[in-house]
Formats: C-alpha cells, sequence, structure tokens
C-alpha cells in the first residue's frame, strides 16, 4: 500500500455506476472499536457484490489483521480494502497499516497460550497470498482472498 497516494475521491455517478476500488478506514486504537471498523468493509464488500461465502472470509482476514494492529502494535493504524483483477479473477485485498510493534504486549496477557498466536494461520489459511512489509516507521500486514470469475 503506497500510503503517500491519496485515496480516490469519486463523483456520485461514479459511486452508482462503480463502487470505489480502494477504501481506507482509520482504526480506533480500542478493540471496542473494531466492530464498526468490520461493518463498514462488509458494506463495501457489499457493494463491490462479493459473493458472502468469500466476505465472510475476507471479514474474518479483516478481524484478525486489525486486532492485531490494535493488541501489539503502536497507533496510528489504518485498514484499506481493494479490488484488484486478473485475467482469471477478482481479488479483494486486505491490507492494515500500523506504526511498528509495540515495547510490550498489551491486553493479552489474560489469554491462554493456546488461544494466542493463530491470527496469522488462519490469515494464511484463508488466503490466496498474504505477506508482510516493514519499513521504517511502521508495518503493513496484507492479503488477499480471491472472487473468481464466471
Amino acid at each position: 500500500m503506497n500510503h503517500n497516494r491519496p485515496v480516490r475521491p469519486s463523483n456520485a455517478l461514479e459511486a452508482v455506476a462503480s463502487p470505489p476500488a480502494d477504501v481506507l478506514f482509520p482504526l480506533p486504537h480500542i478493540p471496542e472499536g473494531l466492530g464498526a471498523v468490520r461493518r463498514r468493509a462488509a458494506r463495501a464488500m457489499e457493494q463491490w457484490c462479493i459473493p458472502s461465502d468469500l466476505a465472510d472470509d475476507a471479514l474474518l482476514v479483516v478481524s484478525e489483521l486489525i486486532t492485531n494492529a490494535v493488541v501489539h502494535a503502536l497507533p496510528p493504524a489504518s485498514l484499506c480494502l481493494s479490488r484488484q483483477r486478473s485475467k482469471a479473477a477478482w481479488a479483494v485485498r486486505i491490507e492494515v497499516t500500523d506504526a511498528g510493534p509495540a515495547l510490550r504486549d498489551h491486553g493479552g496477557g489474560s489469554r491462554l497460550p493456546e488461544e494466542r498466536g493463530r491470527g496469522s494461520t488462519i490469515v494464511a489459511a484463508l488466503s490466496a497470498r498474504s505477506g508482510t512489509m516493514t519499513y521504517h516507521g511502521g508495518t503493513t500486514r496484507w492479503a488477499e482472498i480471491q472472487v473468481t470469475t464466471p
């Protein structure tokens, strides 16, 4: 994700004809605020006509990545959803960018060890591709959910 690139604004005619290809959400840095971000992400995928089973997978990936950013990383954090097209398929690309790892773990101390660390496994299982980009001042974790075209 290129954070120097502005999110493309759309005029009313474009919004009716074709929902925006990129949607950017700032993340509140409290776990209680993430439900609203997830609902907004669900609405974006609904506008993009993503099949419900794939949208559910994408929303689980969104949940894992945004929770990781809020619990384990420094603010600010943001979620970017985009649609990307290849010759045979569409992909929903999910990117969560934060300011890098926190010096200490916040909020995970009361969880049992077997309840922790499954997020990356879930993301990898549901995604066609996923990865992490680390750079000066932050980290972006990303995943792509394939939506095959008929």
